[in-house]
């Protein structure tokens, strides 16, 4: 067998393999596009696999160390507890969590801090798992909703917590408008996102774009906000008292993209639990991921973090009726 014929074999393999990944895109379509996505990776249960109970990027210290990536996982919960200053709030707290996923970070906030722990997220399966990982006495609830229009309430919770669920809606002045609304007066609102660049300070240039364009099409992303942008959405919101501050984790969350990839190496018991299929299909996300860390790592991508809080009845009801005026 020649060696220009092998060239030809895995020159074809690689071009098939390019051809699946674009043709089988979960671009966003609507919220039952997303609900649908996770409802899949849920069910097949290798993303729990691999990536344990918190389908969010880990936090692995300034500068970052070498840290498990199931624990890192952890840590970040506790560090953004920690940088929203609830771990000074009394047990009995209540918490929304909102794109709770199979409910880790709310576990973790129920029981190392006693608060009482609401989540919600758009997917059936992710409701049903998470409640079945929650155990009995714990102070962790799990319903099926639309942080989009969440049926809450105004001033129902303490505390609103969010981790990576902005690039899925697809208004992000409503989305940061709800958040705002189900919190009490004087409660805070902590949230943890994958943002893109501002795209007004330093437009996207030609890789850019096409990168930036499958980070969205293929996990159901309508779009990413800025830092700068969503940080002036909330505080339009005429929620807010005080300013919106913010952070950038980007570097103690870099290393979480290739020590994804990774797992599927260190732990080859996957190929055996989930099969060829399963092989397949994690391979599968593995083009995504680089491209995460390649966007993240060259300023394409930032990691954000949002902490603001609820300003009082009277002045959010002066600025809507404001805002009712100047329409």
């Amino acid at each position: 067998m020649s060696f220009f014929f092998v060239l030809g074999i895995l020159l074809a393999l690689l071009i098939v393999g390019i051809a699946f990944y674009l043709l089988t895109a979960r671009r966003y379509q609507n919220a039952d596009s997303v609900a649908t996505s996770y409802d899949e990776w849920t069910d097949d249960g290798i993303l729990e696999f691999y990536w344990g109970e918190h389908i969010h990027l880990g936090h692995y210290g300034v500068p970052p160390k070498r840290k498990d990536f199931l624990a890192a996982k952890a840590d970040f919960v506790h560090e953004m507890v920690r940088w929203g200053g609830l771990d000074i709030l009394p047990p009995g707290t209540t918490v929304l969590d909102v794109g709770c996923g199979i409910g880790g970070s709310s576990r973790i906030l129920a029981e190392a801090y006693g608060f009482a722990v609401t989540g919600v997220t758009i997917s059936p399966q992710q409701v049903k798992r998470a409640q079945a990982l929650t155990p009995d006495g714990l102070n962790a609830q799990f319903r099926v909703d639309d942080a989009m229009a969440l049926s809450f309430p105004d001033g129902s919770f303490d505390v609103v917590w969010s981790i990576e669920a902005g690039p899925h809606m697809p208004d992000k002045a409503i989305f940061a408008r709800e958040l705002l609304r189900v919190l009490k007066p004087g409660g805070v609102l902590v949230v943890a996102d994958w943002n893109q660049r501002d795209d007004r300070q330093a437009p996207l240039n030609a890789w850019e774009r096409p990168v930036m364009r499958q980070l969205l099409d293929q996990w159901s992303h309508p779009a990413f906000a800025s830092i700068e942008g969503f940080a002036e959405l909330l505080a339009a919101t005429g929620y807010v008292a005080g300013d919106v501050i913010t952070a950038d984790w980007t570097e103690p969350t870099l290393p979480s993209w290739l020590d994804s990839i990774w797992q599927g190496i260190a732990r080859p018991s996957g190929l055996v639990r989930f099969g060829v299929a399963g092989l397949l299909k994690s391979l599968r996300e593995v083009p995504t991921l680089l491209l995460m860390r390649l966007a993240f790592g060259t300023g394409l991508c930032r990691f954000g973090m949002f902490r603001a809080v609820r300003s009082g009845l009277e002045a959010a009801n002066q600025r809507e009726e404001a805002n009712a005026t100047a329409k």
